[in-house]
């Protein structure tokens, strides 16, 4: 089993014990009042640096047209409605990893990350979303740290395994 490093090494605020007061709504904490997160604003230690934040893989059956005229139509809307965004070609086949067909969004801060992600939370229709970081290892990335909106599709690791060298 993987051997993760404690969330709260890094941890650079009070220790100080956190309450257990419930807030009037019955079911919530207390929190501390403290500084926002840098989270907020940058992405956390662990990214590849002068990268994209995330790739927001999105995908859809080609061969079933409504589908297909659906995934053309979001794409044209995520273009006109996210201009700021890199926003790739529509592809109509599987490509590298991707076991069907797709486009691609790369996001570069956390305000785009979490815009783009709401955004496709309620208008994605049938389209299927991996969402993965880019740390540095694209096998990691795309496995273990990938998110998913709707129908996982299982990737063909093989071409984001490093090449054996002789």
């Amino acid at each position: 089993m993987a051997s993760y490093p404690s969330p709260l090494a890094d941890w650079n605020g009070t220790r100080e014990p956190l309450p257990t007061t419930i807030n009037e709504d019955g079911k919530s904490l207390v929190n501390l009042p403290g500084p926002r997160s840098g989270a907020y604003d940058a992405f956390p230690k662990g990214f590849q640096p002068n990268k994209n934040g995330f790739d927001f893989h999105i995908y859809y059956n080609a061969h079933v047209t409504a589908e297909l005229e659906f995934a053309r139509e979001l794409h044209e809307r995520i273009r006109r409605e996210f201009p700021e965004l890199r926003i790739y070609k529509f592809w109509e086949k599987p490509v590298g990893p991707h076991p069907v067909a797709m486009f691609e969004v790369n996001v570069f801060d956390p305000h785009q990350t979490g815009a783009l992600f709401s955004w496709l939370a309620v208008n994605r229709g049938p389209c299927s979303v991996l969402i993965h970081p880019n740390t540095g290892d694209a096998l990691k990335d795309h496995s273990e740290l990938a998110t998913w909106m709707g129908q996982r599709y299982p990737l063909i690791l093989d071409f984001l395994k490093p090449q054996a060298r002789g």
